[in-house]
C-alpha cells in the first residue's frame, strides 16, 4: 500500500498547503500586531527562542534522518526496517521530551533571568514550554511521511495546526490584555501550543489509519528477538550519525536565535539607543519586517522537503542523471519564485508596511533585507540538496562558521547604526551561509546551470519593474486608495513577469530539460 508522490507533485501539494497556512500565519501576524503593537511583539520574540532548543535537544535531529533513512529503505523494499526506524525515533524523542519538559517548568525562573532581556516575557516563555514535545513527536511522524514520499498527511497537519490557533488567538489576548501585555503575550503563546496539539492529533490519526492498512496489504514474519535487538541498534546507530550533525547545528541555531533579542539589545545600547526603544525597534525588525520577507518562502520550503527525500532516493540508487535534473529544477523554481517577491518587496516596502502595519518606519528595514535576501531562496534547496546527500557534518560546521561570524557582524554594526546595522549583520550570514553551501555542492557533485535560463529571468524582471512602476505611478497620481494602488501595482507586475517568463521560455510547462547546460565548477 502507498500514497507516494513523484518529486514535483509533492512539492505542489506541500506548496498549497503552505500558501494557505502562510496566509493564516499572515493574517496571525497581523492581528497580533493590531493588538500588542512593537512592544508586545518583541515580547513574544524574545520568549519564543527558548523552545527550538528544546525541540533541537528532544528531536536529536531525528526528523531529517528519518526522512533520508524511509526514503533509502523504501527505495530498497525494506518496510521492515521502516518500522524499526519510526519505533525507534518515537522512543526517543518521548523519553527525552518528558526530561526536558519537566526540566524547564522547574528552571524557569533560572532560565528566564538568564536568557530574557525583559523580564516580562517568562510568562510567554513558560506558556510555550508544553509545544515542545508536541512539535518534537508531530516532527518525527511528518518525517516519517516525507521519506514515504507522502506529502498529503502533512500538507493538512499544517492547515489544521494554523486555523485552531488563529482561530483562538484572537480571543486568548483580547481576555488577557486588560491584565497587561506581558499576560496577552502569553496568551498568544498558549493559542499556539493548542493548535500544534490538534496538528499532533490528526497526524497521529492518519498514521494508525495508514498503518491499518499498510499491515492489510502484507503480511511479515517476525524478526526473531536477537535479530531485531540488533538491528535496532544498527538503526539507532544509522539515525544518531545522521540526526546528532543535525542536533549539533540546530542546537548552535537555537542558541544564536535564544541569545539574539540580548545580542541585539546590548548593540543598541551601545549605539545610545533605550532598553524600552531598543524592544521595540527589534518588535519592528522581526515582528514586522521578517514576517513579509519570509512570506514568499513557503513555496521553496516546501521545494526543500520534497527534495532531501526525493534526493535520497536517487542517490541510494547512484543515479547520478536523477540528482542533476532534480537539483537543476530546484534551484530554477527557487530563483523563478525568489526573485520577483524581492523585487516587490523592495520597491513597496514602505507602502506595505503602512497600510498592513501602520508602521511605515518597518519599511527601510525591509529595502536593506530584501536584495540579499533572495539568496535565502536560493539556499534553502542547496541545503535540501545536501542533506539528501548525506553531507550532514558539511552542513553543521558551515552553519557554526556562519552562525559565528553572523552574531559578530551584528553587534559590531548594530553598535555602530543601531537597528539598520543589525540588518546588515543580518545580510551578511545570509550571503556567507549561501556562499559556503554552493561551493560545498559545487565541490562534491559539480554544479550545473542553464545560465541561458537565468538571464531570460533577469530580462522578465525588468518588463515587471517598468510595468510595475509605472502602473503605481498612474494609479496614485489617479487618487485611488493606498490598498487598490498597491494590489493593482504588483497584480500588473506579476502578470507581466509571467507572461514575459512563458513567452520567453524562463518558464516551461511541462518536464522538458533543454540542452546547453553550462558548467559553473566541478571540482
Amino acid at each position: 500500500m502507498t500514497n507516494k508522490q513523484t518529486f514535483l507533485r509533492g512539492t505542489f501539494i506541500l506548496t498549497g498547503a503552505a500558501f494557505v497556512t502562510r496566509i493564516l500565519g499572515f493574517l496571525n501576524s497581523i492581528i497580533l500586531a493590531r493588538f500588542l503593537g512593537p512592544e508586545g511583539i518583541g515580547l513574544l520574540m524574545m520568549a519564543h527562542p527558548l523552545v527550538p532548543m528544546m525541540i533541537t535537544l528532544t528531536s536529536l535531529g531525528l526528523p531529517v534522518a528519518i526522512s533520508k533513512l524511509v526514503a533509502e529503505a523504501e527505495a530498497q523494499g525494506d518496510t521492515a526496517k521502516i518500522r524499526r526506524i519510526l519505533k525507534v525515533s518515537l522512543s526517543i524523542t518521548v523519553s527525552i521530551s518528558i526530561v526536558l519538559v519537566l526540566t524547564a517548568f522547574f528552571g524557569a525562573k533560572s532560565i528566564a533571568s538568564l536568557i530574557l532581556a525583559d523580564q516580562r516575557a517568562y510568562y510567554a516563555m513558560l506558556a510555550l514550554i508544553p509545544i515542545a514535545p508536541l512539535v518534537a513527536v508531530s516532527a518525527v511522524l511528518k518525517g516519517y511521511f516525507r521519506g514515504k514520499q507522502n506529502m498529503k498527511p502533512i500538507a493538512f497537519s499544517d492547515v489544521i495546526e494554523n486555523t485552531v490557533q488563529i482561530a483562538l488567538i484572537a480571543a486568548l489576548v483580547q481576555v488577557l490584555l486588560p491584565r497587561g501585555i506581558e499576560y496577552a503575550a502569553a496568551g498568544a503563546m498558549l493559542a499556539s501550543v493548542m493548535g500544534e496539539g490538534a496538528g499532533l492529533l490528526y497526524l497521529t490519526l492518519t498514521y494508525s489509519a495508514y498503518k491499518r492498512k499498510a499491515a492489510a496489504a502484507q503480511s511479515s514474519s517476525p524478526e526473531s528477538a536477537p535479530a531485531a535487538g540488533g538491528k535496532r541498534k544498527r538503526t539507532l546507530y544509522e539515525l544518531l550519525q545522521i540526526g546528532l550533525p543535525t542536533t549539533g547545528q540546530g542546537f548552535i541555531e537555537s542558541i544564536y536565535h535564544g541569545l539574539q533579542p540580548l545580542l541585539v539589545t546590548k548593540s543598541l545600547a551601545v549605539a545610545g539607543i533605550g532598553a524600552a526603544a531598543a524592544t521595540k525597534q527589534y518588535g519592528l525588525l522581526v515582528g514586522y519586517a521578517f514576517p513579509l520577507l519570509v512570506f514568499p518562502t513557503f513555496i521553496v520550503h516546501s521545494l526543500s522537503s520534497a527534495l532531501i527525500p526525493a534526493i535520497s532516493e536517487a542517490n541510494a540508487g547512484r543515479n547520478a542523471q536523477l540528482i542533476h535534473q532534480r537539483m537543476d529544477q530546484a534551484i530554477r523554481i527557487a530563483f523563478i519564485i525568489g526573485a520577483p517577491c524581492t523585487f516587490i518587496l523592495y520597491m513597496w516596502a514602505e507602502q506595505l508596511t503602512g497600510l498592513i502595519y501602520h508602521a511605515p518606519e518597518a519599511g527601510l528595514l525591509i529595502k536593506i533585507l530584501a536584495p540579499v535576501f533572495l539568496l535565502h531562496y536560493l539556499e534553502a534547496p542547496l541545503h535540501a540538496i545536501l542533506l539528501g546527500l548525506g553531507k550532514v557534518k558539511t552542513l553543521m560546521w558551515n552553519f557554526i562558521m556562519a552562525t559565528l561570524l553572523k552574531a559578530i557582524a551584528i553587534f559590531i554594526f548594530g553598535s555602530e547604526w543601531g537597528i539598520y546595522g543589525v540588518a546588515l549583520g543580518i545580510n551578511f550570514g545570509t550571503c556567507l551561509i549561501a556562499f559556503l553551501n554552493f561551493f560545498a555542492l559545487s565541490g562534491y557533485i559539480g554544479f550545473y546551470l542553464d545560465l541561458r535560463q537565468y538571464v531570460k529571468a533577469g530580462l522578465c524582471l525588468v518588463a515587471m519593474a517598468f510595468a510595475g512602476q509605472g502602473t503605481f505611478a498612474f494609479l496614485h497620481g489617479a487618487g485611488y486608495d493606498m490598498l487598490w494602488v498597491l494590489a493593482g501595482s504588483i497584480g500588473v507586475s506579476l502578470a507581466v513577469y509571467l507572461a514575459s517568463a512563458l513567452a520567453s521560455g524562463a518558464i516551461q510547462l511541462g518536464n522538458k530539460e533543454g540542452p546547453g547546460r553550462t558548467i559553473i565548477s566541478k571540482i
